[in-house]
């Protein structure tokens, strides 16, 4: 007597699954809308919060996919001459680079303004 779902090469026995079956994990993905610059409001802030007090500017408020968003970190790293990073949908600059930053994105067609003190 064997039990067929036993055998290794067989699927697993599912009980339960609340959004249907695993396999189409493009369906549980959030669709990244992917505004152009006009129609995006950005913010750029300075901050040192969690940051052991080095100065970081905070650029924060795009709507757009990950690859734009790496062109637009690449664009601003080289024009401040220094080190960056994305998170969580928003781009870290080392240093207080506002104002220059702010320039930067309001000539690419961003709407952006300065949010902080």
């Amino acid at each position: 007597m064997s039990n067929k779902n036993n055998h290794p090469t067989d699927r697993p026995r599912v009980v339960y699954s609340e959004f249907g079956s695993s396999e189409s994990s493009e369906a549980l993905e959030r669709a990244t809308p992917d505004l152009p610059p006009n129609q995006q409001n950005v913010r750029v802030q300075t901050t040192r919060a969690g940051r052991k007090g080095k100065t970081v500017t905070v650029i924060t408020g795009f709507q757009t996919k990950p690859e734009t968003l790496n062109t637009v970190l690449k664009q601003l790293k080289t024009q401040c001459g220094t080190g960056g990073t994305v998170k969580d949908d928003s781009i870290e600059i080392q240093g207080d680079h506002k104002q220059k930053i702010l320039q930067i994105l309001l000539q690419a067609g961003y709407k952006a303004k300065i949010s902080g003190g």
